[in-house]
């Protein structure tokens, strides 16, 4: 689905414009064309093709989908896959947004995402020196405003796990815990695989062979890519915490089984001296001396009680009970 169209010139909208007349006005100097798609067609995308001579593979990988972020760098042409994160009811949801960059045109096509652009574009369209600097510009402006969104998330991440550290030693809560815990642990994966590639990927746009179309903006570049930088380091550092708190509610877990298994074991201690005490007794041979003793029952669960009560008071002095 086509979300806008237009031509800007020297840094200004020149106006909005049908997609047939896209390869007209690319052809105009200081002029580049900028178009927003939504989900789109293959036969969106092949007509895309046709007006900026996009290439074959990008077009391809376009239409595929679930690619890994990136940067391709076709000729003097770039391919970028970004993925887009949110968070629903708990969950997060990633859609993708693919960017193609030439000299004089950018084309972003967003795929399974509610988020869009308008607000990138406004800002663009405010900036008119800024925008003069191309397509270049716009492509940094959309890595920017995808990595902004991954901030939020990280503190969303960073709170939970504050709350599930606090929430560690509460007993009996073990099995909540560990199940949180991985639910984090997941989500800051997913967060990994689309930070670090795109880390990577900046890194090309503004150190070393700096591809011609991003030349221009390559400072800024920079600074999406210490964003990232930051947001990685952010994210080891939730990984490693919440590894530790597996760590430690896995300890737990272990020493309340261990005062369970210990609490069985003097239980079956004090009724196995009972069991002992019943069993000489009942072997009725016919020449055992208690047997006859008028107050032999009597003495017999006098000792049984004695005996049960004299280890639990040492089980329970061992704080075994």
């Amino acid at each position: 689905m086509l979300i806008n169209c237009i031509a800007y010139q020297h840094g200004r909208k020149l106006a909005d414009i049908p997609v047939e007349d896209i390869s007209e006005y690319i052809q105009q100097p200081e002029t580049f064309v900028w178009v927003a798609l939504k989900d789109a067609t293959a036969e969106e995308l092949a007509v895309m093709k046709e007006e900026f001579g996009l290439h074959e593979l990008a077009v391809e990988d376009a239409n595929h989908r679930h690619q890994r972020p990136k940067v391709e760098e076709y000729d003097d042409e770039l391919f970028v896959v970004m993925h887009l994160i949110e968070e629903r009811e708990g969950k997060l949801e990633v859609g993708e947004v693919h960017v193609f960059v030439g000299t004089n045109y950018i084309l972003s096509v967003r795929n399974n995402h509610a988020r869009d652009f308008l607000g990138v574009r406004a800002r663009c369209e405010r900036e008119p020196k800024m925008l003069a600097k191309g397509p270049g510009y716009v492509l940094y402006a959309l890595m920017d405003a995808v990595v902004d969104g991954y901030f939020p998330l990280i503190d969303k991440l960073e709170t939970e796990v504050e709350a599930l550290e606090e929430r560690i030693f509460t007993k009996g809560a073990g099995n909540t815990n560990m199940r949180r815990l991985y639910r984090l642990k997941r989500k800051v994966t997913l967060l990994k695989h689309a930070v670090l590639p795109l880390m990577e990927a900046a890194g090309k746009l503004h150190s070393g062979r700096v591809p011609e179309v991003c030349a221009k903006s390559r400072h800024y570049f920079r600074d999406v890519y210490d964003h990232l930088a930051r947001i990685d380091a952010s994210l080891d550092s939730v990984r490693e915490t919440i590894g530790t708190a597996i760590q430690v509610n896995i300890s737990l877990v272990t020493i309340d089984q261990t005062e369970v298994s210990k609490r069985l074991a003097a239980w079956a201690g004090i009724f196995a001296v009972a069991t002992a005490f019943a069993g000489i007794w009942g072997m009725n041979f016919n020449h055992m001396p208690e047997l006859e003793w008028e107050y032999g029952y009597f003495a017999g669960l006098g000792i049984i009680v004695s005996a049960s009560t004299f280890l639990w008071w040492r089980f329970r002095k061992a704080r075994w009970l």
